[in-house]
């Protein structure tokens, strides 16, 4: 799709009452979803929720002990058995399509090449991660509303 299509009808939406438009030009599609204060709230959730997670990896660092226990259990994280699904860009994850909504997919659930996995959030666009190999949800690795990076894993498929 053309930039200035896309830069037309972002601005369409953001000047009218549409709160979300969906765009399908032949392999192309594009949802604008206008923002509200809901999506602001949760990115002040998502940092608070970050901040602990690192802090428990830090906590037992003064420990001599505790070095030695908790670096294994990274490790043996970081290597998950299966295909992992990476993200393929930078933004926020969400497990369903709307709040409140049933998750995408749970783990021990079967998936085909091609279904939706989960949404990402980048620049007001949501952007649907699909499967690219079919096989059974053996991990979730990312909470919902966390942010997430390119290239980061989120889902694997055993």
């Amino acid at each position: 799709m053309d930039l200035r299509k896309l830069k037309t009808l972002i601005d369409l939406v953001a000047e009218s009452d549409i709160a979300e438009l969906e765009v399908t030009e032949g392999e192309s599609k594009v949802r604008i979803v206008k923002s509200s204060a809901l999506p602001q709230n949760q990115m002040v959730m998502m940092q608070p929720q970050a901040i602990p997670q690192y802090s428990v990896g830090q906590a037992p660092a003064p420990g001599a002990a505790a070095p030695a226990a908790a670096a294994p259990a990274p490790a043996a994280a970081a290597e998950p058995t299966g295909h992992i699904v990476k993200s393929p860009m930078v933004g926020t994850f969400y497990r369903s399509s709307a709040p409140g909504a049933a998750a995408f997919v749970e783990v021990g659930q079967s998936v085909k090449e091609g279904e939706t996995l989960c949404i990402i959030e980048a620049m007001k666009l949501l952007n649907e991660i699909d499967a690219d190999k079919s096989g059974t949800i053996t991990q979730i690795l990312v909470e919902n509303g966390q942010p997430v990076e390119y290239g980061q894993p989120l889902f694997v498929i055993g």
